[in-house]
């Protein structure tokens, strides 16, 4: 048997006015003449966004939802080279303590998933400095809830760049580049059309990285169709990490898009995957990556209430036999 935790992606659909990725872009900021205006603008924003962000982990734990992913997007402009002058973390410092303090209280994971533009396997030396400069601000929010950093970003490996086997060489050439806090931070995920299951296993097990497999990217885009048989190989992965395996779950959208998420999880595909999987691990942490957010956990574990061998044992957890 195997405990299963849920958690979703950044924002709600059942809590209103609680976004937590409200924006400003670099126009906006130098549209206002005044700098030290824009600034404060800026942190004002940043605040509303981490205060959105505690409304959500506190609808979280009143649902049993202990698994969660930060918006990327709590800091607008702050990991962009213009600002690079504005010390944001001070005005935060309060608001960041709070949600750090509530996790605590309520222990949950938590972590991160930086956009396509960071790239660690870019040769452009800006754009690798770029991407080391996002990683730095993701480690500093985390610092910042006082969240112990070690394997909360998960990454894809980057662009193929016209040969996806030189592209996989520079991944593990510009990982030395990256500070070590940050390597320690970091978790690599397959792909949907790039590197497949067996590309980032090869990646994870040369650097001591933990794989996040996710099983819809792997229907889309494989090189092996049978994934069970590297699973033991994912689950070693995980060997020396301090948090449970995680994996990333989602459905293709009706129609020609495959890829594309739908707005609910496939509860039938789910369960394939489980039946596969289950007693291999003591405990596994699915990240629900679709569109309806919160509504498709809840949709889940009520499809799920159903199924024999399912044991709920709360709101978004469950054990499998």
């Amino acid at each position: 048997m195997t405990l299963v935790k849920l958690g979703y992606v950044a924002m709600s659909i059942q809590l209103a006015n609680a976004s937590p990725s409200q924006t400003m872009t670099l126009a906006q900021f130098n549209k206002i003449k005044n700098r030290e205006a824009a600034i404060d603008k800026l942190e004002r924003i940043a605040v509303t966004n981490l205060e959105n962000c505690l409304r959500l982990l506190r609808h979280n734990i009143a649902n049993d939802i202990r698994f969660f992913r930060f918006s990327s997007k709590l800091i607008p402009l702050a990991d962009h080279e213009e600002l690079k002058d504005w010390k944001y973390m001070r005005p935060l410092k309060g608001i960041l303590q709070e949600i750090g303090a509530y996790i605590k209280e309520n222990p949950m994971r938590v972590d991160f998933h930086p956009n396509h533009f960071v790239l660690l396997n870019s040769k452009d030396k800006d754009i690798l400095n770029q991407s080391i400069k996002t990683l730095s601000m993701h480690r500093s929010i985390l610092m910042g809830m006082g969240i112990p950093q070690k394997h909360r970003c998960v990454l894809h490996i980057g662009g193929g760049y016209g040969d996806k086997e030189l592209a996989l060489e520079q991944f593990i050439h510009n990982y030395a580049l990256v500070p070590q806090a940050l390597q320690e931070m970091l978790i690599l995920e397959n792909d949907d059309t790039t590197f497949h299951l067996q590309d980032a296993l090869y990646v994870c097990e040369k650097l001591n990285v933990p794989l996040v497999f996710d099983y819809h990217h792997h229907l889309a885009y494989f090189n092996n169709e049978k994934w069970e048989e590297d699973w033991s190989r994912v689950v070693n992965t995980w060997e020396y990490s301090p948090l449970p395996i995680k994996m990333h779950i989602s459905s293709p959208r009706e129609g020609k898009n495959f890829r594309a998420h739908a707005d609910y999880i496939d509860s039938n595909m789910f369960i394939d995957f489980l039946s596969k999987v289950k007693g291999s691990v003591a405990e596994i942490h699915c990240m629900i990556e679709a569109k309806k957010k919160d509504g498709a956990l809840f949709r889940l574990m009520s499809d799920l209430q159903a199924v024999g061998e399912i044991e709920i044992v709360d709101g978004a957890s469950f054990i499998i036999h």
